[in-house]
């Protein structure tokens, strides 16, 4: 005779079942909640470094604008603001008081509106990275690295770090070495940003080792 289960017995399978559905939708709910904030990082990347008059926002000679500006600004929350600034990966944001006690916030690089970030010249270490695609291989070894409409050509210390930035572009990433140390030594200035990428004007082709 097959047994009849109970109303209201779980067997294993059901808080299987149960817990595959929370985490599906969990996973949904984090995917959503990604995506939001990719998105929002890209609006606040955009009126920080290019475009702060189209939001009626106003930058300060160093890049900065109160937190609250930015919020009003963008119709966002706080908290999603936050989340922006201490989730990106890149570190691409700044938040700090002011001498006025003022939570202020900037973009750490990248800017193609006027901004003096106020870096002071550094001291590169002797290798530097550039990731990019396979398409703009043959440009940039014959005309370098150019910094188009931004301030800075911008570089990694690592590999890793450079095919993470490069991957942003499409086609197969390709890392190019600098060689950072001529550079300096030949006179080039570099930079280093808050959040650790290094910045030059340009990157002549006779610098890239490989």
């Amino acid at each position: 005779m097959q047994r009849r289960r109970p109303s209201g017995e779980n067997t294993g399978f059901d808080v299987v079942e149960n817990l595959s559905i929370r985490a599906t939708g969990i996973d949904h709910n984090a995917t959503v909640e990604r995506e939001h904030l990719v998105k929002l990082s890209k609006r606040m990347s955009k009126a920080l470094r290019h475009d702060p008059d189209r939001v009626g926002l106003v930058l300060d000679p160093a890049g900065w604008t109160p937190v609250d500006a930015l919020l009003a600004a963008l119709r966002i929350e706080r908290a999603d603001l936050d989340a922006v600034v201490a989730g990106n990966d890149k570190q691409r944001f700044a938040v700090e008081p002011g001498t006025d006690g003022v939570l202020r916030i900037r973009a750490n690089q990248g800017h193609s509106v006027p901004v003096d970030l106020g870096l002071p010249p550094a001291t590169p270490p002797e290798r530097l990275y550039h990731g990019t695609s396979a398409s703009a291989l043959e440009s940039i070894r014959t005309t370098g690295l150019h910094r188009g409409g931004r301030h800075h050509v911008h570089l990694s210390a690592d590999t890793e770090t450079a095919h993470r930035v490069g991957a942003r572009r499409a086609g197969r990433v390709v890392i190019l070495t600098i060689d950072a140390a001529a550079m300096a030594a030949d006179g080039h200035v570099f930079h280093r940003s808050t959040n650790g990428v290094w910045l030059t004007d340009a990157v002549p082709a006779s610098y890239l080792l490989d």
